[in-house]
């Protein structure tokens, strides 16, 4: 995907498309899938176990708080700033993010069910799933990235509309259906393809730093 330009001022996809059109960002996950590398695979397959394994390790084993906590401090933040907030959240409160997400970690810390905290149709939500259990074949987490991988454009800085429930449905159906294809479940593809994806973007093999 690195070797797309980009072009200013792109418009948002619409959300009802052509069969055509959903079919062309299926394949264009399956292929993003197919240049990942072995090593590249093997982190994605792992990421959201790992980000539950964090989730267990902060929170003393309340798994669900965890991810709850993880979640609403991920908007707008590099993996590893996010790792740092969320394990801060529980030595010294929440901090380092907008007065609402403080909010909503505050809520989750003193007990209120992060399903009744977080936009659970948007990319928080799902993102919360996603850690809460991986291997559960429905939350797909749709991104920046993920969305330009099933486009197959690169969007930079322009919006896209993932506010829009429609367009992220759409979009988290083509993934869906490329895990199908592949015999993988949808977050498996998802950060697998997110992982080949940014580190081509960055140009490093690496850990990207952006998610």
């Amino acid at each position: 995907m690195a070797e797309v330009p980009e072009s200013p001022s792109r418009k948002v996809i619409p959300f009802k498309v052509s069969e055509e059109t959903r079919e062309g960002y299926v394949q264009n996950i399956i292929d993003a899938f197919g240049r990942a590398t072995d090593d590249q695979k093997q982190r994605g397959r792992g990421w959201y176990q790992t980000a539950h394994d964090l989730a267990n390790l902060i929170s003393d084993g309340n798994v669900r708080e965890g991810a709850g906590v993880i979640a609403a401090l991920s908007a707008n933040k590099s993996w590893r700033e996010n790792e740092r907030l969320a394990r801060s959240a529980y030595t010294d409160g929440p901090s380092g993010h907008t007065r609402d997400n403080i909010a909503k970690v505050e809520r989750i810390i003193m007990g209120t069910d992060p399903e009744d905290v977080l936009p659970m149709s948007a990319k928080t939500g799902h993102f919360f799933r996603c850690i809460l259990d991986p291997e559960d074949p429905d939350p797909v987490v749709i991104d920046r990235h993920a969305h330009d991988i099933a486009v197959g454009e690169v969007f930079g800085n322009d919006h896209r509309g993932l506010e829009s429930k429609q367009r992220y449905a759409l979009l988290a159906h083509c993934y869906r259906e490329a895990g199908l294809r592949l015999e993988e479940i949808p977050s498996v593809i998802q950060a697998v393809t997110w992982v080949a994806h940014t580190e081509g973007l960055a140009g490093v093999g690496s850990r990207p730093k952006k998610r």
